[in-house]
């Protein structure tokens, strides 16, 4: 099947990668709009959604009672409901740029997904670890960053082509916002590469070479980078909290006082495409902080997964990898979910000063420490 598969024309070959993205991309981000009520109705002490029932689904013995409780027909009849519902566009909109926001929202989350490695197998070929990835690019890292901060524009571009004071101020926040945490997010990640680009290597910014460090024998080999560089793993997470948006950070849809801020004039499916998005951006934010401080696939600090495997068929290891890095990656989501319905949203002079007059000089003081600390290292 894969001789087939490596044997097909380039063109075909992108088809399918790019039907895989979003065939997996966009059901992960739908189960997170579930997920996000369940989990806030248990910290709120609630049932949450458990009452609508698809016909005839809903009537199976066993499994109607428990898709039920679940919420699941909660999940389909909204699904049907921005599919199908009466798509009304506010006549003082700019149309073009108004249609055109939701979908540069949802493009940067389905094209980063394309640089981040989602697992790993072990090839008896090479005696080594090969990343299961759909491009594996050597400036994965820069990739990452530089796709993904494309996705303000639509906030931006939502707030302007709607023509509307409120979206418009939930865009202009969307900007200072991203200018602020982008900042300590790069910074933050440069001592990860200095650690791994070691003098008289090869450099590169490869997130699954990233994986490959925290694998190695001995102690600092196979220490987590979690632990080794514990502010900038924390930095890094309030930074991404701020750049996909969530609470606390929430200042360009901050209903309190911005009604809906961005997507105020947005509904129907076009409003569903700018969440789809988040939840996109959340999950890939979430794989890529499991990739860079929490070993990606592998099972423990100091345990790799590759002696674990390499006596395994190659599709199981694969699965097991996957598995790992997948369970790391859903529990920051509900970590993310965990932060909404538990702290407050700041207020914006806050977030301002938050990211200029705490993080970025933590992040220059932190970066600052390590390259000292790694040049003394090599040195002795």
């Amino acid at each position: 099947m894969i001789d087939l598969y490596l044997n097909l024309p380039v063109w075909i070959q992108a088809t399918i990668k790019g039907l895989a993205t979003i065939l997996v991309i966009i059901p992960i981000a739908g189960a997170c709009s579930l997920a996000e009520r369940k989990v806030s109705a248990w910290i709120q002490g609630r049932p949450g959604p458990n009452r609508a029932r698809a016909w005839g689904l809903g009537y199976i013995p066993v499994l109607g009672p428990i898709l039920q409780r679940l919420g699941v027909f909660h999940l389909m009849a909204d699904g049907a409901k921005f599919v199908f519902k009466e798509d009304v566009v506010p006549g003082h909109v700019n149309k073009f740029y108004y249609y055109l926001a939701p979908l540069v929202a949802l493009v940067p989350a389905l094209c980063t997904i394309v640089v981040v490695p989602f697992g790993a197998y072990w090839d008896t070929a090479t005696n080594g670890m090969k990343p299961i990835i759909l491009a594996d690019l050597d400036i994965g890292m820069l990739a990452v960053f530089a796709i993904g901060s494309l996705s303000v524009y639509s906030l931006i571009l939502a707030g302007w082509a709607s023509n509307s004071k409120y979206p418009f101020l939930g865009g202009v926040r969307a900007s200072a916002q991203l200018i602020s945490y982008e900042l300590s997010m790069t910074l933050s990640v440069l001592p990860v590469f200095l650690w791994v680009n070691a003098p008289g290597g090869q450099g590169t910014l490869s997130l699954f070479e990233v994986v490959q460090t925290q694998s190695l024998p001995g102690f600092l080999g196979g220490i987590w980078y979690v632990f080794l560089m514990p502010l900038s793993a924390f930095i890094f997470l309030v930074a991404l909290f701020a750049e996909t948006n969530r609470q606390p950070f929430d200042m360009p849809e901050s209903e309190a006082d911005l009604v809906g801020g961005f997507h105020t004039e947005y509904g129907e499916f076009k409003w569903s495409l700018f969440f789809v998005a988040e939840y996109a951006h959340m999950t890939i934010g979430s794989g890529v902080f499991v990739l860079l401080f929490l070993g990606g696939w592998n099972p423990l600090p100091w345990i790799p997964l590759g002696p674990l495997i390499e006596s395994l068929p190659m599709w199981l290891g694969g699965i097991i990898g996957i598995s790992i890095f997948l369970g790391k990656t859903f529990f920051f989501i509900f970590l993310f979910m965990w932060v909404r319905w538990t702290l407050p949203r700041f207020r914006y002079d806050q977030v301002m000063k938050l990211g200029w007059q705490k993080l970025l000089p933590m992040a220059i003081g932190n970066l600052i420490f390590y390259a000292l600390a790694i040049a003394f290292i090599e040195t002795r």
